[in-house]
């Protein structure tokens, strides 16, 4: 299932490599858009990946979607990085979760502008490009922090400079992706030491909180005891030696 997935994957980033001046449309929220790329990238995923998994249901940031249940679901960003991709900052990545009673089994996450495929699937390790990956073992005090700003969500703001100034001051330096899946991908690469953002979606998180914990990092919901996908809430991923750290500048805010 893993091979035909990353096929997927890799057919889906090609339909974003070849769209040009997608038309753009807004989205409930401050900044929030949908291009017509996402769209249709969105219904390209559904079919094959349903093809894969016929049993499967289907859960995803451009549609309605009912709630999450105990049978294997796809939860699935056609792009995340929609923003980048609409400026052609190149950093926007296909991700693909595969949970089964509410937790993943199985992720990938794809940036075509780089043809980086990470990779996991549940006790058998992370990879790019088939290669094994894993977290840093930098310290706190040396760590480089991705950071998440929460734009869609402005009640957060505030919090969320406080927590970067935190981490600016005690950590080493700041990082803004703008992909949330590339960001996990980074740390579970060992390109960031760890990343927080106070609010994201589980099509944000689904496939790249696999490949962090499968590369021997730590993935946090904040506020719940174990990685939670039912809804939206705030999440660390960090290298083990940043993580008790990292906590204590979230726990304060």
């Amino acid at each position: 299932m893993m091979q035909r997935i990353a096929e997927i994957a890799k057919e889906a980033g090609a339909l974003i490599l070849k769209a040009h001046d997608s038309a753009i449309h807004q989205k409930e929220g401050h900044f929030n858009f949908v291009t017509d790329t996402d769209v249709a990238v969105q219904g390209f995923l559904k079919k094959a990946l349903l093809s894969v998994c016929p049993g499967a249901a289907f859960f995803s940031e451009e549609q309605e979607n009912e709630p999450l249940t105990e049978r294997m679901t796809f939860v699935v960003d056609p792009i995340d990085g929609t923003l980048n991709f609409m400026r052609n900052r190149r950093a926007s990545a296909v991700s693909i979760g595969l949970l089964e009673n509410k937790k993943p089994v199985l992720g990938v996450v794809y940036n075509p502008y780089t043809d980086e495929l990470f990779s996991a699937e549940k006790g058998r390790g992370a990879f790019c490009n088939g290669s094994p990956i894993q977290v840093s073992a930098a310290p706190f005090e040396n760590a480089l922090v991705s950071i998440g700003t929460s734009p869609y969500d402005q009640d957060l703001a505030a919090k969320t400079m406080d927590a970067a100034k935190a981490f600016l001051l005690r950590a080493g330096d700041l990082r803004r992706v703008g992909s949330a899946a590339l960001d996990l991908c980074d740390v579970a690469c060992g390109r960031a030491d760890l990343f927080f953002e106070l609010r994201l979606r589980p099509w944000d998180v689904a496939a790249g909180s696999l490949i962090v914990m499968e590369a021997g990092g730590a993935f946090l919901s904040l506020g719940h005891a174990e990685p939670y996908f039912d809804d939206a809430c705030g999440i660390l991923a960090s290298n083990p030696l940043c993580v008790q750290k990292a906590m204590g500048i979230l726990s304060s805010l």
